[in-house]
């Protein structure tokens, strides 16, 4: 068994964070869709795309790819992750969503708009591989911190995660930028070289987590059987399980709906802010949009440990509900009224004080509600479930709403409705000792 609050294994935990981070920051957030814009649009006249001899926008298309990658993880996670539990191969599991994610993020240097379809396949299967691993990642969570330290702990992988990430963007900019790399007599990094970089980051760092995650099968015995039909026992067990906790039942469906909002948000962002925003011209849109992402990762960090603090004092759900309102909020002032540049900045400060915050605390909040279990897997695959089906109905919603309405700011109102639902939803949770 792993042994609660082992320091080596918590720090080597939170530097997967560290690791996996710099996908969903610089692929999901940054340069990605920055230079999937700039392609699509110099090579198309304009941001429509046509793909299998349908018309799309552009940022509509890129929606609907997201979304069906949300799609596959939604469906193979659960089976997986009943096998993985029965058979002792978390870590495993773990290990090849990353390669698959990695990789897949080194095919995106070979993006090539006259194959748009197959290009984005490398998108598509880098998605997989990000939110695949995490089921099994954060499963981990119950296995090596106590209740009372969970707040603080995924707080702490969270952090670890905007900070590498942050730290890889910044060296990106810098390369791309300065004169450095033509300095020493090689070609200054382009866009598809900072892919390679993702990618190579991403497989490097997590071999500090995979040397000191054991799987469960080196502690504990094997079980006999045939592990595809067991692993379907297992997820049949844990769904029982789930259905008869009231606590945990009523979370998952606050969260579906809230996190739909919260994931929308950090995949649509940048492809809202090219279109929605009065830029004074391209050189400045592109400065302007990364200096608010890093502004974003940063504050993330702050609301991260902050809202973990805090938690103690107030309580979890009254946290994550209080968040909400202030997402409410955020989401009514940039449909409204944010237009320009500063009020752009103003409004990705205020986003990253919660985020970083909210996604810490659901993560660990549902960790508390988990019953004695060896299945952590199991359990955690509904909370992904929950998070992945939520996130193709958000992009997908985007997209969908774009695409009907001509307008990319008229799609803001679907992410505000995803976080009054979820907000009701969660007064409906029940309190217990370990969450309040």
């Amino acid at each position: 068994m792993l042994a609660k609050g082992d320091p080596k294994v918590i720090r080597a935990w939170t530097f997967y964070d560290w690791a996996n981070s710099v996908y969903p920051l610089v692929i999901s957030s940054a340069i990605f869709p920055i230079f999937y814009e700039a392609v699509t649009v110099q090579a198309n006249g304009g941001d429509n795309v046509v793909v299998l001899g349908t018309q799309f926008k552009n940022t509509e298309f890129f929606s609907y790819v997201v979304a069906l990658s949300y799609l596959i993880v939604a469906f193979s996670s659960p089976i997986l992750s009943g096998i993985a539990d029965f058979s002792g191969s978390k870590k495993r599991f773990l290990q090849f969503f990353c390669y698959t994610g990695a990789l897949s993020c080194i095919g995106l240097s070979f993006f090539n708009t006259s194959h748009l379809g197959y290009s984005m396949l490398a998108l598509l299967f880098a998605s997989v591989g990000y939110w695949g691993s995490l089921v099994f990642y954060n499963a981990y969570l119950p296995e090596i911190a106590a209740p009372e330290d969970q707040d603080k702990v995924s707080a702490r992988g969270f952090g670890m995660g905007y900070l590498g990430s942050s730290l890889l963007l910044i060296t990106v900019l810098v390369l791309m930028k300065s004169q450095l790399l033509p300095a020493m007599g090689l070609k200054q990094l382009s866009a598809r070289g900072s892919f390679i970089l993702v990618g190579v980051w991403w497989i490097l760092f997590a071999q500090f987590t995979f040397r000191r995650l054991p799987n469960r099968d080196e502690d504990k015995e094997k079980r006999s059987g045939n592990a595809m039909t067991q692993g379907f026992k297992e997820l049949k067990k844990v769904f029982a399980e789930i259905m008869k906790l009231k606590q945990l039942r009523r979370f998952l469906g606050s969260y579906f709906m809230y996190n739909m909002g919260v994931q929308t948000v950090m995949i649509m962002a940048v492809p809202f802010a090219t279109k929605a925003i009065e830029w004074e011209n391209e050189g400045a849109k592109t400065t302007s949009l990364i200096i608010s992402i890093l502004l974003i990762q940063f504050l993330g960090i702050l609301g991260a440990f902050l809202m973990s603090r805090l938690s103690k004092k107030i309580g979890n759900l009254k946290i994550i509900g209080g968040v909400l309102f202030f997402w409410v909020a955020i989401c009514v002032c940039v449909w409204k009224f944010v237009y320009t540049p500063m009020h752009f900045y103003i409004v990705a400060a205020c986003v990253g004080l919660v985020m970083g915050g909210i996604q810490a605390m659901s993560r660990s909040t549902y960790s508390k509600m988990l019953p004695e279990t060896e299945d952590h897997a199991s359990f955690f695959s509904f909370f992904d479930v929950s998070e992945k089906i939520g996130l193709a109905i958000g992009t997908t919603s985007f997209g969908l709403i774009e695409g009907l309405t001509g307008g990319i700011r008229n799609s803001v109102l679907s992410i505000i409705v995803t976080f009054v639902i979820g907000f009701l939803l969660l007064l409906r949770v029940p309190k217990s000792e370990n969450v309040r």
